[in-house]
């Protein structure tokens, strides 16, 4: 089972981004671990790193979720294992 997940969000920036994505997590009961944020000539970035061992829904469910969520934003966001991530790093 997946126990943390790295999610990244990217897109032009706008009022609620941080807001749409974070209440999503909460209400699926995944909590944030870590978040870093920086708009960059009008484009906005985040990594939020997530702890997903108490998810109400799976791994593939959150994915699309975000997806979803993203479309709603106007924004790119994407999950993945923060397992997969390390193991990509020792390559």
């Amino acid at each position: 089972m997946v126990k943390h997940g790295v999610i990244t969000v990217v897109g032009k920036d706008r009022v609620g981004i941080v807001a749409g994505i974070a209440n999503l997590l909460a209400e699926n009961n995944v909590n944030i671990i870590d978040i870093s944020q920086t708009v960059l000539r009008g484009m906005f970035a985040m990594i939020m790193v997530v702890d997903l061992s108490k998810s109400k829904v799976s791994v593939e469910e959150l994915r699309e979720k975000l997806k979803k969520k993203g479309e709603e934003l106007g924004v790119d966001v994407t999950l993945h294992s923060a397992e997969l991530v390390e193991s990509l790093e020792r390559v």
